[in-house]
């Protein structure tokens, strides 16, 4: 999930291209921020930020920049209604 946030953060691709790449590319039923929108980001955030706590030197552990900007926003994914993508319930718009 992280390292789809961190593309997205760097311009290196659109999270379409990101979640499309991954679904084709490597056979995952969904991408990563596809997932994240699933999962929540308030919770992705908080198992981010309590892993940084244990290992603050590992940079995987790093709080993608819009994944903060998501939460601070209250789009927290499909649970709100609005993530990385728009949501109608379990529906992707």
């Amino acid at each position: 999930l992280g390292l789809g946030m961190e593309l997205l953060d760097r311009g290196e691709a659109s999270k379409e291209d990101i979640d499309t790449a991954m679904r084709l590319g490597a056979g995952h039923p969904m991408g990563p921020l596809t997932l994240a929108d699933y999962v929540g980001h308030d919770t992705i955030l908080a198992i981010v930020q309590g892993w940084r706590k244990l290992y603050p030197d590992n940079p995987d552990f790093k709080e993608p920049e819009c994944l903060k900007k998501l939460v601070a926003e209250g789009k927290l994914g499909r649970k709100t209604g609005e993530g990385f993508y728009k949501w109608d319930g379990a529906k992707k718009l």
